[in-house]
């Protein structure tokens, strides 16, 4: 199985985010501006092999909880780190994207988006 980025996270602050599309994929844009809100997924580049093996983690990082399955919490700790966040879509300005609300870091692979 392969899986590619179509996009890349390029900046994010406090109040926006930019989304880059890359060229070859950014027809895919067209009448995204009709959406209020868009899914995206993107991969988790700083999750290291080691983090892609735990299965089991105290929820929100809180030692006094007892361990739960990955697959239960929002934890980027997974055998795939993929991350998938609710985003506002500010604009569109060509190929890129204007978002709020995108919990990813700056430099993250942009899997794929879907409107909401």
């Amino acid at each position: 199985m392969k899986i590619y980025s179509i996009g890349i996270v390029r900046s994010c602050n406090q109040d926006f985010q930019k989304i880059e599309v890359f060229e070859d994929f950014s027809k895919g844009l067209k009448g995204i501006e009709d959406s209020q809100y868009l899914w995206v997924l993107y991969w988790l580049h700083k999750i290291s092999r080691d983090q892609r093996k735990v299965l089991q983690v105290h929820p929100m990082g809180n030692l006094t909880q007892p361990k739960r399955g990955v697959f239960t919490t929002h934890s980027p700790a997974r055998p795939n780190p993929i991350g998938l966040t609710k985003v506002k879509l500010v604009k569109k300005e060509g190929n890129i994207l204007i978002v709020q609300r995108l919990d990813a870091f700056e430099d993250s692979p942009v899997l794929d988006i879907k409107s909401f």
